[in-house]
């Protein structure tokens, strides 16, 4: 079997499988990129607050 023969094998391998992803719908894609969204906003700023912290503390340390 040559090189493109396995390359055309593979990327028909690939479209067959992606043919059995169960999509998510349009709710449902909306529903997780706010959370993931959300989710990210929050731990941006509790690590900014505890940023914040450690240089007010070192600052009154040095």
């Amino acid at each position: 079997m040559g090189f493109f023969q396995r390359v055309k094998k593979f990327f028909k391998e690939v479209k067959n499988e992606l043919k059995k992803v169960q999509w998510p719908n349009k709710k449902e894609l909306t529903s997780y990129t706010t959370l993931v969204i959300v989710a990210v906003v929050f731990i941006a700023t509790l690590i900014f607050v505890i940023d914040q912290g450690f240089t007010g503390i070192l600052n009154l340390i040095l």
